[in-house]
């Protein structure tokens, strides 16, 4: 799936039944951005107008836009979640830094490895390679 990016926010792409394309700003729970097009043009504009609209709503209110935030909920052994607490006290930083920080690692292991396989295509689900069986240091 493609996504539309502007200023620090993502957004959706999807196609409705009437050839339309719609969408929504991802990570943003408390503040709903939609937008339309006819096609990819009309929606990046649409949606570039929405993100500006939510910053002059915000500036007129007076409060700080948002930025987006996704939650991730993963189910890991107890042994590898100890491990991680563990890291976080040692370094005085929450766990969810280390689980960015290791998924960063990944994500960056994987476009290199994307772009330097890219002739022999290699199967990539959602830009992580489906056989990742390497170890990440958490540093």
């Amino acid at each position: 799936m493609n996504y539309l990016h502007y200023k620090g926010y993502t957004g959706s792409i999807e196609y409705e039944a009437d050839g339309s394309l719609v969408g929504e700003v991802l990570g943003m729970k408390h503040d709903l951005i939609l937008y339309e097009g006819n096609n990819i043009g009309e929606l990046q504009a649409d949606f570039e107008a929405g993100i500006e609209s939510y910053f002059e709503s915000c500036e007129e209110m007076g409060v700080a836009p948002r930025k987006p935030i996704v939650c991730l909920n993963v189910n890991i052994p107890l042994e590898v979640h100890e491990q991680i607490v563990f890291v976080a006290e040692q370094k005085g930083v929450s766990v969810d830094d280390i689980v960015e920080e290791i998924l960063l690692q990944v994500a960056a292991t994987a476009k290199k490895d994307a772009a330097s396989t890219s002739s022999k295509k290699r199967k990539i689900v959602g830009n992580l390679p489906v056989e990742t069986k390497e170890k990440f240091a958490i540093a």
